[in-house]
């Protein structure tokens, strides 16, 4: 069995958190770009990841603060898949990745940061995304900042096509 790491995700696991849950906090908030919200559906919403594993890292959530995908109802569940479906046509169109990781992650030991309020991740990947830099190097090279690849994936969201 293979080990997959990620020690840059340190920086994430070791600063304080921010009070609340940012699922819950960030969208009452009117500041999209700073807080890196994509977009905004009825019931759900896109957000970028802060920490990312890969550019174009997104993660898509419900307003509804729940713990799991029974807390949502069949129109939620439905809007979830659609906004996923659609961040990867999104990221698809951005960044032209080679494939994609797409999953929740239900409770702690399974690896969810934020366990209390579900959320998908979206994730890119390229042939050699994963190589002797955050391996050996301890240090994941993201080629963009987070506000370029803001600016580059909203304009996107906001089409039909996408």
């Amino acid at each position: 069995m293979g080990n997959i790491w990620a020690p840059w995700r340190m920086e994430y696991i070791l600063n304080k958190k921010e009070e609340g849950c940012i699922f819950c906090t960030k969208p009452r908030e009117s500041d999209d770009r700073g807080n890196y919200i994509l977009y905004r559906g009825e019931r759900i919403f896109v957000i970028m990841n802060k920490f990312p594993y890969n550019n174009g890292h997104l993660m898509v959530a419900p307003y509804k603060h729940t713990s799991d995908l029974h807390g949502l109802a069949s129109d939620e569940l439905l809007e979830l898949m659609q906004l996923t479906q659609r961040g990867i046509g999104v990221i698809s169109q951005a960044f032209r990745p080679e494939g994609f990781n797409i999953g929740i992650n239900l409770g702690k030991v399974a690896g969810a940061g934020i366990e209390d309020h579900v959320h998908l991740h979206i994730v890119p990947r390229w042939s050699g995304d994963t190589n002797f830099m955050p391996v050996i190097g301890e240090t994941k090279i993201i080629p963009q900042y987070l506000s370029d690849a803001y600016d580059q994936l909203y304009p996107l969201f906001q089409t039909r096509e996408s």
